[in-house]
């Protein structure tokens, strides 16, 4: 795992349309899509049976679970994005959209790139930041995914965000 940068919310407000990071690879084996398989308890075929996956849905191999790629961004923004500078609490706001666009195969791996698209100050000591996030399959033609995903910041009280312009 990569060590996580840090920045204040006013530089990080100045990477505004930038690609903030690119996460490392994640392998994503038949060991973990059954483990994800057990948690969430979905089990069909396409995910668990590489013999049914074959001859039933003309696929080459088991696919991930689609929510399985989705649970990563956690993962993928720590290593590739900057974290807030005196944030006490980070939490997943939500997301204003989610698209599954393309398979990932047992035995791919996967990794996500963030660009940012606004930084909003809520309240003072609270603020939202949105990321375009598309998660590359290795040696995949399509994204597996791409989402614009809300994080929103709780600073410490002794770190209240600068007031200036908020960008959205």
């Amino acid at each position: 795992m990569q060590e996580q940068t840090e920045a204040r919310v006013e530089e990080i407000r100045q990477l505004v349309k930038v690609e903030v990071g690119i996460s490392r690879w994640f392998a994503i084996g038949q060991d973990r899509i059954d483990a994800f398989a057990d948690v969430t308890e979905d089990h069909q075929f396409i995910h668990i049976d590489p013999e049914r996956a074959r001859s039933e849905a003309g696929l080459e191999t088991t696919i991930a679970h689609g929510f399985l790629t989705l649970s990563l961004l956690s993962a993928m923004a720590l290593d590739a994005t900057p974290a807030i500078i005196g944030t006490r609490m980070g939490i997943n706001y939500g997301f204003d959209r989610i698209r599954f666009l393309s398979p990932v195969k047992s035995g791919a791996r996967v990794r996500g790139r963030f660009v940012l698209l606004s930084l909003e100050e809520r309240k003072n000591c609270e603020v939202d930041v949105v990321w375009s996030v598309t998660v590359e399959s290795e040696g995949g033609k399509r994204p597996a995914l791409t989402a614009e995903w809300i994080n929103r910041f709780y600073l410490n009280e002794n770190d209240p965000v600068p007031s200036g312009e908020t960008q959205a």
